[in-house]
Order: structure tokens, then sequence, then C-alpha cells
């Protein structure tokens, strides 16, 4: 594959972009918008961006037959298999003890009790990141260290404790507003956000830079628009993603993948998901015509050109089922199929407009599901 930018042929960003560590110790897409947008069902075939695994395992919630899950970096698969390991070994506490949800007297003691599940390669790669489990493996990621800088050094020069403990306390929804326009939304919070979530900043600290190579205009004024609308129009005491940015725990709100309701379903369906090292096309490749049921792709098309766009379309176009969905984010590159693949995937546009708008997740423009026709 390659890319245009400017007229200039570009590399895939696999050949761009630093793989080897973990980038995203959690998924940062609210896997609750993805359930509803997908809504698997029994015997069905999904395909999934790994990346820290949790919204794969989300995705057992509907009981599928099969979940590929699919990620260039070796690293993001290990966070996965992990997981696997964790929900098999562990008790639901357990596992949110491991995950940093909630404190731990002994992580290691629980790793090592999911050790012998893991393969060879991802043994090798947690025996080296000791310090990583003390802390968490939900805290392991650039990004999350990202959020732990701003957290520790940032945000406490605009905002203390109590101020941002009565923001997670959330409210009535006039509540919400009247306290954000009075206490949150002041200058320096502004100036902080602006500043801290640049494109510069964002891309040596939290993201890798050949990941805004798409997009244009500025990173911070966009994020902070969706950060007012999580903070107002949604409750933050439901929402995990802010508590744990504001708090490096989840608090009593969690992703749709560590709630007790759902633990004893996705570990009864461990065994039904499959990963693979490769990039999207690759694993495509292997898939049959016609049987994938749905694809969580995370927000993967922010890193590729239109012209890659359109070819990963074309491929998912053609392993998808009558009514198979695709369900994707736009962070900040706006992408959308193509006009002229409308005789083979339909947008779903009010459902996509009305699961962005309840998105706890808040970093992201627009929700794109498109379904098979």
């Amino acid at each position: 594959m390659s890319s245009q930018v400017a007229g200039t042929a570009r590399p895939p960003v696999a050949d761009r972009a630093d793989f080897t560590g973990i980038r995203y110790a959690q998924c940062w897409e609210d896997a609750d918008v993805l359930v509803e947008a997908l809504a698997p069902q029994p015997g069905q075939t999904l395909v999934s961006i790994a990346s820290a695994g949790d919204n794969t395992l989300a995705l057992l919630t509907g009981r599928p037959a099969r979940v590929v899950a699919v990620d260039l970096s070796p690293a993001q698969l290990a966070c996965l298999e992990l997981r696997l390991a964790a929900y098999r070994a562990l008790t639901h506490e357990e596992l949110l003890q491991l995950v940093g949800s909630r404190p731990s007297a002994d992580r290691r003691a629980l790793y090592a009790r999911c050790r012998n599940q893991l393969s060879a390669d991802a043994r090798t790669f947690w025996d080296g990141h000791g310090a990583d489990i003390d802390a968490g493996i939900g805290s392991a990621g650039k990004f999350e260290r990202y959020f732990a800088t701003f957290r520790r050094w940032v945000l406490p020069l605009v905002h203390g404790r109590r101020t941002v403990e009565r923001l997670l306390a959330g409210g009535p929804p006039e509540s919400r507003e009247a306290f954000y326009a009075r206490s949150w939304d002041t200058a320096a919070w502004r100036l902080m956000f602006r500043v801290f979530f640049s494109r510069a900043v964002m891309g040596r600290l939290g993201r890798d830079p050949e990941f805004f190579a798409h997009v244009e205009g500025s990173v911070a004024d966009r994020i902070l628009v969706r950060a007012r609308h999580a903070m107002t129009a949604l409750d933050p005491a439901a929402n995990p993603y802010m508590h744990w940015i504001l708090t490096g725990r989840h608090g009593a709100a969690l992703p749709l993948a560590l709630r007790p309701d759902h633990f004893e379903t996705i570990r009864d369906h461990v065994d039904r998901v499959e990963w693979r090292r490769a990039d999207l096309h690759g694993a495509l490749d292997t898939l049959e015509a016609g049987t994938v049921h749905g694809a969580n792709l995370s927000d993967i098309f922010e890193y590729m050109s239109l012209d890659e766009t359109r070819r990963s379309l074309e491929h998912l176009s053609r392993v998808l089922a009558p009514g198979g969905r695709l369900a994707y984010w736009n962070m900040l590159a706006p992408r959308r199929r193509p006009d002229d693949m409308a005789d083979r995937l339909h947008p779903l546009t009010d459902l996509a407009a009305r699961l962005h708008a309840a998105d706890k997740a808040f970093f992201y423009s627009a929700f794109v599901v498109e379904e098979r026709r």
C-alpha cells in the first residue's frame, strides 16, 4: 500500500510508526457504542482491531461463533492474550485488580496464575514488564502514560482534587452545565488544554506523530469541544474513560467488558477469539467472501490516506455478508465510504449520530456505521 499526501508518495503507516511497545493498554473507544452498532449475535463471525483487547472481548457479550482479532503490534496482541488468560484464571474482582481498576496487594501473583495460559511470545513479553504488571496492566501504554502525566503534573495547575471530585460526581444536566461554566471552564483550563492536547505534545507523548499525517487544523480545539460535551451533556459519574484520565482508576464506572454482569458470558466464550499479527488487508485475505457479519475497525482509517481507506473498504465489502456492519471512529481525519461504493455499503447515519451523541470516549469527532447491501 501507499498513500498520497500533498502529491508525495508515502509508505504505509506500518513502515512509518513504531509498533514495538504497548501504545494502548486500554481501548479508548466506547464499547457500549460499538456493541450497539454491530449488534453481535450467536453464530456470527466478527473481525476486530485488537488494540488492548477490551473491545474485542466486549463483542463476546453477543455470543458470536468467532472473533478474529487483528493487530500489527505483537505488544498489543500480548495485551489481548493476557486479558483472555485473566478471564480464564481469575475472579472478576481479581481481573479488576490486574487491570488497575482496583487496588491490589500483589499483582505479580495474579499474573503468575495467568502466565501458563499465554503463548511463549506473550510470556516472554510480560515477564519483561514486571513494573507494568505491578502498576496494573491498564496503565502500561504510551497513551496511558500521557494521561498520567496530565493527571499528576498538569491538571493540578488548574484544578484541585475537590474540583475534580465534584466534576466526577455528575448530577442532573442543569447542575453539570452550571458547574462547568462556573468552576471548570476557566481561562487556565482552556489554555492548558490547547497546549497539552496539541498536535505536537500529543504526537510526542501520547500517539505517534505519524498518526497525524492526514489531520488538518487544530487538534486541541476539536477535542476541547468534545470534552465539554462529555462533561455536561453526558454524566461524568458514569464515564469510565473520564474517571481513568482524571484519577487513574475506573471508580464505580467500568467499561463494558469489565462489568460484573458480563464477566461470566465473556469467560465462557474466550475460546472463540483468535488473533493474528497482520495488517487489516492481510487478515481479510484469509477470510472467505460473505462470511463476516461485523467489524470493529477502531479508528484505523485515521492513519490512512483516502486511497488507502478506499482499498480497505473494498476488501471489507468483499468479506461482509449482506447486512454485515462496519463500525469505526474518526478522531480528526474525516473518513467514510466513497460515494461510488454506495452500491455496496450503506451508511446508517441516524444510528451513528445517536450513538456518537452518547459516546463516553469523547476524543472522536464522528462515529461511522456502514452496512453491506
